[in-house]
């Protein structure tokens, strides 16, 4: 009993002692991508969906990309259909939809699970290490550049929220 304990124990131990540079993920167009690529950067991870009433926040994602990428700043986001079935189209489609509606260039993954029994490893870390539920479609994550998660917001907080620019400048 015991050491089933301690094997807990130790295992929810590394579990939290990861970072954001740890992990893999398959880009929109399905390469490897080595999180790791993003050291000494702060990043904004965000989940995403095309047909949510919160899809207009790519447009002022996309402005505060173009705003701060200058000062080691990145969003990544990844598109989920975990709400309401809101992100029902392949990587292509997805792609094609952010590119021709918001003109999108920031790093875009695969689709990917945000909750649930099938969630993504980067999630449960994201999730776990905040004591946080994804609880909508562009639910954001700040990284630091450490890997280390500095914060979340809520779904309906918006880019240019005063909490996400002050971490961004700070």
């Amino acid at each position: 009993m015991l050491i089933s304990l301690l094997t807990v124990a130790l295992l929810s131990g590394a579990q939290t002692a990861k970072t954001l540079y740890d992990f893999t993920v398959e880009d929109i167009q399905g390469n490897q991508f080595a999180l790791s690529e993003l050291k000494g950067k702060k990043v904004l991870v965000v989940n995403t969906a095309s047909k949510c009433g919160l899809t207009p926040q790519y447009e002022e994602l996309e402005k505060l990309y173009n705003t701060y990428k200058d000062k080691n700043f990145i969003i990544v986001g990844f598109p989920a259909n975990n709400f309401l079935k809101q992100e029902p189209g392949t990587n292509e489609e997805i792609a094609e939809f952010c590119q021709k509606n918001y003109g999108v260039t920031f790093p875009m993954m695969g689709k990917i699970s945000v909750k649930g029994d099938d969630m993504h490893p980067l999630y449960k870390w994201l999730t776990s290490s905040t004591d946080s539920e994804v609880s909508w479609n562009f639910q954001k994550y700040m990284i630091d550049v450490n890997g280390n998660i500095a914060g979340y917001v809520s779904p309906k907080t918006k880019p240019f929220d005063e909490k996400i620019v002050e971490w961004i400048k700070k």
